[in-house]
């Protein structure tokens, strides 16, 4: 059995198949066995899914380490979001993580799905501080 060690800091939330964890001083810990965890910066609030890939990564990520009886409702909820994304005016590359997280999400990968969200999340990001910086020139 392989075993993964987690370096986590005082204030640091770890998410632990649905139950959440905040963590009062440092701490390193081993997950001994199969888990569904996020931890860190890899957690987005609610209140923090205010752009289409945000929203997508909160709906995927509520059904990969959410409350079990949350899960269904959000993939399905992910779903809609990403056909909603895939429908916009979206660049082609962004559209492609989406479909290809949506695909590895039904496979049960989560984990990894979660991680192209992010990639078109950064993607959102640089496109929203374009403008700053082209006034700013």
């Amino acid at each position: 059995m392989t075993t993964l060690v987690l370096e986590l800091r005082q204030g640091d939330l770890l998410i632990v198949n649905g139950a959440p964890i905040r963590f009062r001083n440092r701490a390193r810990i081993e997950l001994a066995g199969r888990a569904r965890f996020l931890f860190g910066k890899q957690i987005l609030s609610a209140e923090a899914a205010t752009t289409p890939a945000r929203r997508i990564y909160f709906a995927l990520q509520t059904a990969y380490v959410g409350p079990e009886p949350e899960r269904a409702g959000s993939m399905a909820l992910a779903r809609g979001l990403a056909e909603d994304f895939l429908a916009s005016e979206a660049p082609e590359a962004a559209k492609d993580l989406i479909q290809k997280a949506l695909a590895l999400a039904e496979a049960d990968d989560s984990y990894q799905a979660l991680k192209l969200v992010r990639r078109v999340m950064q993607q959102e990001d640089t496109a929203e501080s374009l403008p700053v910086l082209a006034e700013a020139s």
